[in-house]
């Protein structure tokens, strides 16, 4: 299972190596740790950024990119011995899929479960126009932001709300877990998953690909 559930690593080119500084340095004198109380906003932030980017209301971070993918998946009710559709599909989408127990088909009348923008210092200056070749094609945007180079970061957007919800429903201390820790009241358990995942995305690295976001244009 192992092999299906890791991308290949990324290779950092030298030219790209002072914006990853330039990102890296900022971060840590803005004194970002990795604590949830006081950090919170760096995720909020980063959220606030994709939903801008692409136009989308809900936006849920994960720790990698296979979690957005099965983030993606949950929010609209495709699990275990359902079906999809997923245009140029790769081996490792396939393989992941596989894994959950989803068939895909080929039928065009079934809606495509998500489309995947993987964003790398190559086209991160054209992201976009990236995304808006990509906006409508489904109802929910995966992107990988692994390629940057600062960790394991991916994100889904969506503009439906009870995506999101079951999307972070699926992640252990999401939004709605960290409601619970704070009010001791549980929050809508009919999403309650089965099992959840420790998907959570750490404010350290989503506050290095926030930055990097926020500079995109000069890396055109």
């Amino acid at each position: 299972m192992g092999d299906t559930l890791t991308l290949p690593k990324v290779v950092l080119q030298k030219e790209h190596y002072f914006s990853i500084s330039f990102v890296l340095s900022r971060v840590l004198n803005s004194g970002v740790i990795m604590s949830i109380e006081k950090n919170d906003h760096e995720l909020k932030g980063l959220e606030k950024s994709i939903a801008k980017l692409t136009k989308t209301n809900y936006v849920s971070l994960f720790n990698s990119y296979t979690g957005a993918i099965h983030g993606a998946l949950w929010g609209q009710d495709i699990g275990h011995s359902s079906t999809t559709r997923l245009d140029n599909s790769t081996e490792q989408q396939r393989n992941f899929l596989k894994w959950l127990g989803i068939s895909l088909v080929n039928d065009s009348k079934v809606e495509q479960a998500f489309v995947s923008v993987s964003i790398d210092w190559d086209n991160l200056g054209q992201l976009d126009q990236l995304i808006q070749k990509y906006t409508g094609v489904a109802s929910v945007i995966v992107l990988d932001f692994s390629g940057l180079g600062f960790g394991p970061v991916a994100a889904i957007a969506a503009n439906d709300e009870t995506i999101w919800k079951k999307a972070e429903r699926l992640k252990i201390f999401g939004a709605f877990d960290l409601q619970t820790m704070w009010t001791q009241e549980e929050s809508e358990p009919e999403l309650q998953p089965a099992v959840q995942f420790n998907y959570r995305l750490s404010p350290l690295v989503a506050a290095c690909v926030k930055i990097a976001l926020l500079r995109r244009n000069s890396a055109a």
